[in-house]
């Protein structure tokens, strides 16, 4: 299982295409490089290690996404990033 983290450093999971926050809590799907949440909203791309929310990529879409929870992460938040983008609004 990779990690991935928001770009102000939050911990996140992600397998077979599915995000997780650092806490357990379904976030939602990534396809290709972009995040959609559970209800099928752009939520974020992905820029190497990071997900940042962009404004230009918000009109996409995508069917909404349900999955169990998963048992959070004891990892330490990495570095802030200084990339393109906001914080995405992520559960902790």
């Amino acid at each position: 299982m990779s990690r991935l983290y928001t770009r102000n450093g939050r911990p996140l999971q992600h397998s077979g295409g599915q995000l997780w926050a650092g806490s357990g809590t379904y976030v939602g799907t990534i396809r290709g490089k972009y995040v959609f949440d559970t209800s099928g909203q752009y939520a974020g791309t992905v820029d190497g290690d990071r997900v940042v929310y962009r404004a230009v990529d918000s009109a996409r879409i995508a069917s909404p996404t349900i999955a169990a929870p998963r048992v959070g992460l004891a990892v330490a938040p990495a570095v802030p990033a200084a990339i393109l983008g906001e914080e995405p609004q992520f559960p902790s």
